[in-house]
């Protein structure tokens, strides 16, 4: 199982865009977890095989009709972190 952490900036606070990703994760059987973060972006920490994965960070790059992606960064994480079997919007 792959790791990422996943931090996407633009137009990504206040149009839905953590829905957007819970959703998204959920269809491609994603666990993990998306929070807003203070400086505007969203991160999202993504756990999936690679095709999963693939199939997800295309979409989030795509967006949903109301978000402006600029940026995306991924990182791959050791794989040791946090589990989950689930994916959450964090507050």
């Amino acid at each position: 199982m792959i790791h990422l952490n996943i931090i996407v900036s633009g137009k990504v606070q206040g149009v839905g865009f953590r829905f957007f990703a819970q959703r998204k994760a959920v269809q491609y059987g994603i666990n993990g977890w998306v929070r807003n973060r203070d400086d505007g972006s969203v991160e999202i920490r993504a756990m999936g095989d690679k095709k999963q994965l693939d199939s997800f960070m295309r979409d989030l790059k795509r967006g949903n009709p109301f978000s402006a992606i600029d940026q995306m960064q991924v990182d791959e994480l050791d794989g040791q972190g946090e589990q989950s079997s689930s994916f959450k919007i964090k507050y």
